[in-house]
């Protein structure tokens, strides 16, 4: 099947339900981990725009917790501190490798790799490793309205610069 936007996808929820992506239809989103999104919620979630939370424990084997211990993992291990997120978060996936989800083997065929260091490949539990896999959590992908992969972001990509690119989308 020819993938046209991410509202071909769904993902599955930390309850095991499975959501149709086109439910966020005209949105800008961005597809990420956790790490500051709470921040961009509060800035730009009452305008057109969501984050869409993936775990993933392919990388340093980070994540080894069951979909229905995630939220608690986030409120009181990592990040902690009372953490809630105000974004949906999905059931754990595989973001490269043979068991990939084919969301993102269309996110990765649609933007090019953002980091030309792979990394440690003894912390990375997936193979084949490839060029345009992900090489990190928090590794970020901005689609636009129509349900278009826009721009992908490395680890370390300063936050301002994906404020900006949300704020021009809008």
């Amino acid at each position: 099947m020819a993938y046209k936007s991410i509202y071909d996808f769904s993902a599955e929820t930390l309850e095991g339900e499975e959501v149709p992506l086109s439910i966020y239809k005209g949105k800008v989103l961005l597809i990420v981990n956790y790490h500051r999104m709470n921040a961009l919620m509060e800035m730009f979630g009452n305008l057109n725009f969501t984050v869409l939370g993936f775990p993933c424990n392919q990388f340093g084997l980070q994540s080894p917790e069951v979909n229905e211990e995630m939220l608690n993992v986030l409120k009181y291990v990592r990040p902690g501190g009372g953490f809630v997120p105000k974004f949906p978060v999905f059931a754990k996936i595989e973001v490269n490798g043979l068991n990939e989800e084919p969301l993102f083997t269309y996110l990765k065929d649609s933007l090019p790799f953002v980091n030309p260091l792979i990394g440690d490949i003894k912390k990375l539990y997936w193979s084949p490793i490839c060029v345009n896999d992900i090489r990190w959590n928090f590794e970020k992908f901005l689609i636009n309205s129509d349900g278009n992969p826009f721009k992908r972001y490395e680890l370390h990509c300063p936050i301002e610069m994906v404020e900006k690119d949300i704020a021009d989308l809008l």
